[in-house]
């Protein structure tokens, strides 16, 4: 068993400038993790995996290694001062009310809503033509359990809006139960369909509606591979044994990932088939001819591309194909395939990401991460551009061809998200909700600079915190990443940020390759053999912030999730002296390994696998966080957090690291793992649970730093 030596801060002196708290330290067990002789070859290299046994989260062995753990972890929480400081604080500042824009269904217009501590939000409705005020309560998934742990999912309604299908989540789950309601008297009108996954819910007029499941595995359904994806259709007033099987089954149609969404106008279903999660192939189906076949636009996954609207048989098609920041082409539907394509929208030097609403298209660009936006007709003229309320993420800009306005939200890292209604036709915006929250935006600054990687790339990066704070390198900070899967990291407005700022901390977050902030080249830059430019480009965020004096390696905290789990691993087993604290959360630590779970052989395109070929195996094992774990190296304090549920990224990646680096640690930072119960990769998670999760993880983060209380009162001691 491994012994930890832990500080426990004593005494903090006071004068002129703050002094180094003086510390004793004391010893602590970490649990017995048995090791097993279990060895895999690749290509003729023997690779060890002694902690393989974790991988089976029905095993009570298991279950007895996460209760001891969690009773480590949280009994060195525990004796951080002001972890319940922190937590009243997360508290009063989560609690006001938050509003969405509303949307028309039927004769009701909904939105959802959180009175501010709740744990999940509640969908109200008014009739439309009556005095919003007279709301009332619709669906309150608080409701479905006393500890607030299923959540909603999607909500859709069919085209008369008389009859809704809702799916949720029990216990952070990407696994899925489908309800479905009649919406005038909300009595639930048929058996509950099981077994769904990764799924939207798009009805066919009145009718019924389009839903993807796989098989349920054998053995564990929160760990056992899926890769046979289905498209589904379910009728009304049928048993779901009756569903018909629409797209997949076949070898020949055998993909990860298969959606159908129906057409506006309720004329067309297009299917989108993958094999990973970028690049998809296309099929269209005409729903006004009940024996039509399946029309391919696409049949291979050489690009993302997907069917904005329709106008009558012209097509609008969003692509990436030979337009790496995408565009709109149109095609007729008779002869839908690329070379009867024609450029509507071309390609520009940023990225695209389209939307409709009321007769209009909206283009959405990102420049260097911010969002900009313009509005065009349907004959491709361009009528204005909207005037944003300021620098930062613009998101929504859709709604119904009928409708004469519609809502958008806007946001930066200090303004919490506001709502605007929007007159398509006059292209004015009018502020429609503003929260009241108790966070001052104007005592706080954030800026964009731009550093140099390692290979000489430029790279963006977004700094904030207090206005007039002193850079003299002992500032806590935070440095959060994630770069992959073509995802973009925009500013946005954190509750858990903002408590981090008033503390003082400085929160800072670098557009790394592998994201999709410039375009496909620039999501490629960080894919497969190229993975490395993404862990430089963060590593080189950090050397820029000490560099210009933010802040130094004793009080600098890398954090990220899922991939930038993965980022955070790779980033402190290759440069432990960089940080003094290691945050990675539901990470993909294992990478010779982690596409024999759930759905993981679908991120192969950004990672590739070890069973690719030997050179991949090598490149895989050389920056695999599991495998680089080494003796003798004293790595940064870590807390690794994780949920019991997550069927995405298993916890078994967090949990083989965990008895890595317990293992293998020397010096006295500690090494803990988090592990949550009835939670999964996140979406979905309780406030309570999140507001917890968060206490721990900034009380661990500056604990680790060397605060015996919280910075701002170092500070207000420092004044006096």
């Amino acid at each position: 068993m491994k012994k930890l030596i832990i500080p426990i801060v004593i005494g903090l002196t006071v004068v002129a400038c703050k002094e180094e708290p003086k510390k004793e330290t004391t010893a602590l067990t970490y649990p017995e993790t048995k090791k097993v002789d279990t060895v895999d070859t690749y290509f003729g290299t023997e690779v060890k995996d002694p902690y393989r046994w974790l991988e089976d989260d029905m095993s009570e062995e298991t279950a007895d290694w996460v209760q001891r753990e969690n009773k480590t972890t949280y009994g060195y929480l525990e004796n951080i001062p002001y972890r319940d400081a922190l937590k009243e604080r997360l508290s009063t500042l989560w609690n006001y009310e938050k509003v969405g824009p509303p949307f028309k269904e039927g004769d009701y217009t909904y939105f959802y809503k959180n009175d501010g501590l709740q744990n999940q939000y509640v969908v109200y409705r008014y009739k439309t033509e009556e005095d919003p005020s007279n709301a009332e309560v619709f669906l309150d998934p608080n409701t479905f359990t006393d500890d607030g742990t299923i959540s909603l999912d999607n909500l859709s309604f069919s085209e008369d809006g008389k009859t809704s299908a809702y799916s949720i989540s029990e216990g952070g789950s990407d696994w899925r139960k489908v309800l479905v309601m009649n919406v005038e008297d909300r009595e639930i009108v048929e058996d509950t369909l099981v077994d769904i996954k990764f799924s939207g819910l798009s009805w066919k007029g009145n009718e019924g509606f389009y839903y993807s499941s796989y098989d349920k595995p054998k053995g564990s359904e929160l760990s056992a591979k899926t890769d046979q994806h289905k498209l589904y259709y379910h009728k009304l007033g049928t048993s779901q044994m009756e569903d018909e099987l629409i797209f997949g089954g076949t070898e020949a149609e055998k993909h990860r990932y298969v959606g159908g969404s129906v057409s506006e106008d309720n004329r067309y279903l297009t299917i989108s088939a993958s094999t990973s999660t970028s690049g998809n192939k296309l099929f269209l189906k005409d729903l006004t001819k009940p024996d039509s076949k399946l029309v391919t636009i696409l049949d291979n996954t050489d690009s993302d591309t997907y069917l904005l609207d329709n106008d009558g048989s012209k097509l609008y098609l969003v692509t990436n194909l030979n337009a790496p920041n995408k565009k709109i082409v149109t095609v007729d539907a008779s002869n839908p395939t690329p070379e009867n394509w024609k450029d509507f929208i071309p390609e520009t030097e940023n990225v695209l990401s389209p939307s409709r609403g009321g007769g209009y298209f909206f283009t959405k660009y990102m420049v260097d991460a911010v969002s900009k936006v313009s509005q065009y007709d349907y004959d491709g003229n361009k009528i204005r551009d909207i005037e944003l309320p300021g620098v930062g993420s613009a998101g929504g800009f859709g709604a119904k061809k009928d409708e004469k306005e519609l809502y958008y939200s806007f946001t930066n890292y200090v303004t919490p998200g506001s709502i605007y209604k929007f007159d398509i036709e006059e292209g004015t915006s009018e502020l429609y909700r503003k929260p009241e929250i108790d966070f001052n935006p104007e005592s706080y600054e954030s800026k964009q600079i731009f550093y140099t990687s390692k290979d000489g790339t430029k790279i963006p990066m977004i700094i904030t915190h207090k206005k007039g704070l002193e850079l003299n390198g002992k500032n806590p900070t935070i440095l959060y990443g994630y770069g992959g899967f073509n995802i973009s990291l925009t500013p946005s407005f954190s509750i858990t940020n903002a408590v981090w700022m008033e503390q003082g901390g400085i929160y800072a977050v670098p557009n790394l390759r592998g994201g999709g902030e410039y375009g496909k080249e620039w999501h490629k830059a960080g894919t497969k053999m190229k993975k490395q430019n993404v862990f430089d480009d963060f590593i080189a965020a950090a050397e820029y912030l000490i560099e210009n004096n933010y802040t130094s390696k004793d009080y600098l905290a890398i954090r990220g999730g899922s991939n930038g789990g993965l980022l955070v691993g790779a980033t402190m087993t290759q440069r432990p002296d960089l940080m003094k604290v290691a945050l990675p959360a539901v990470g993909v630590l294992d990478m010779l390994r982690y596409h024999t779970f759930t759905a993981g052989a679908g991120w192969a395109y950004d990672y590739g696998t070890a069973e690719d070929s030997k050179e991949m195996f090598e490149y895989l094992k050389g920056y695999s966080p599991l495998h680089n774990v080494k003796d003798g190296v004293e790595y940064p304090a870590t807390m690794i957090t994780t949920g019991d549920h997550d069927d995405r990224v298993v916890p078994a990646h967090s949990f083989k690291f965990a008895a890595e680096l317990q293992e293998h640690q020397s010096g006295s930072n500690p090494v803990l793992i988090r592990i949550e119960t009835d939670a999964g990769h996140g979406a979905g998670t309780p406030v309570s649970k999140t507001i917890d999760q968060y206490a721990d993880i900034f009380g661990f983060t500056l604990y680790n730093m060397g605060y015996e209380v919280l910075p701002e009162k170092v500070n207000e001691k420092i004044k006096e």
